[in-house]
């Protein structure tokens, strides 16, 4: 098994794990997504994997398409929403096995941020060195590069305890250093405004280019991991 998918199930074995210990607070909102519950996230993990493995992937990342996958379990208890996120998981697991290394890299991005969402809900941090969050930066700075290169965007260097990585064009004009776990979390909205522009600067501070997708949306408060 590739290190893709190896990492793939490590988390999904991590997240279920993770929510056994806490059954009872399962419909409570979760603050980084406060649009879905606990078992709202669980719903749109398992969801993606079900879709994948039948070719449902028109308006993939799309509100109404992550929309559906948690309106078709609403009704379901969350063991059968685990159940079925696992059994599609697993075959998600030999899909990405096979395919070229990279090929899923948004489907790690996207499991390790909502893994965040939970854990940050339950205040039991953790997965936060572990190999599928260098994959998901990885990933997430090359679309990051791809984004602000066809934009014709100014370098921006983001300087983290794994290194430094230019985005954009040219050399640096501005430079912003933080944690991986931190830039991660701002490139997918989980930090106010006020939180981006605490991080060390050099050049103005650009909260706003952080995120990595327009569907992305700072909070107006901070929120606390």
């Amino acid at each position: 098994m590739n290190a893709n998918a190896e990492s793939y199930r490590t988390l999904r074995t991590s997240v279920v794990a993770l929510v056994r210990v806490h059954p009872d607070d399962l419909d409570g909102v979760a603050p980084a997504t406060p649009d879905w519950r606990a078992r709202d996230l669980l719903s749109h993990l398992g969801g993606v994997c079900d879709d994948i493995v039948h070719g449902n992937l028109e308006g993939v990342a799309t509100n109404p398409w992550t929309a559906a996958q948690v309106d078709k379990r609403r009704a379901w208890t969350v063991e059968e929403i685990l159940v079925d996120w696992e059994r599609h998981g697993e075959a998600v697991d030999a899909m990405i096995d096979g395919a070229p290394e990279g090929t899923f890299g948004q489907l790690l991005f996207d499991a390790w941020t909502h893994e965040q969402d939970l854990r940050g809900m339950f205040a039991t941090p953790g997965g936060r060195d572990v190999l599928a969050a260098q994959q998901a930066y990885y990933w997430g700075t090359n679309v990051f590069d791809q984004r602000d290169r066809a934009g014709q965007r100014p370098a921006l260097a983001l300087s983290t305890e794994g290194g430094t990585r230019t985005v954009g064009v040219g050399d640096p004009i501005s430079t912003v250093r933080t944690s991986r776990f931190e830039l991660l979390r701002a490139m997918t909205g989980r930090r106010s405004s006020a939180q981006v522009r605490g991080y060390e600067w050099t050049g103005d501070p650009d909260p706003q280019r952080l995120l990595l997708a327009d569907f992305f949306t700072a909070p107006a408060e901070d929120l606390l991991e």
